[in-house]
């Protein structure tokens, strides 16, 4: 049986935005990226910091000196404590996808956001 934790309404969510909650005993940080929901656990992997209350930025690649491209604009999260960088989409972590946070399915219905404990999902 699945549990479902209401995040909030819809419009209490903008462009960028996120939302910590408590489901189920554990700390979700609940983000809008694109129009889209991401759900990651709170907790980095590394030393436990509270993954969420890092800043979320993007991407950046370089071919060569003074030349840069932001990619996944919106997507990475920067652990607070150690700048360990998390992809908010498969909470696997950038230099080493093998270390990963947890991630949850996020359903949007009748214009509510929630956030369903159970049903855990791992991008490989």
């Amino acid at each position: 049986m699945t549990t479902r934790y209401v995040v909030g309404s819809v419009k209490e969510f903008t462009a960028g935005s996120k939302k910590i909650i408590e489901a189920g005993g554990k700390s979700i940080g609940v983000y809008q990226v694109d129009d889209q929901y991401y759900a990651i656990r709170n907790l980095c992997p590394h030393q436990g910091a509270p993954l969420c209350a890092g800043i979320t930025s993007s991407y950046i690649t370089s071919k060569g000196p003074g030349h840069f491209e932001f990619e996944k604009e919106g997507e990475i999260v920067r652990c607070p404590w150690h700048q360990w960088e998390f992809d908010l989409k498969t909470g696997c972590m950038i230099v080493d996808p093998k270390m990963r946070t947890m991630t949850y399915d996020v359903t949007v219905e009748k214009y509510d956001v929630s956030v369903d404990e159970d049903q855990i999902y791992v991008h490989l």
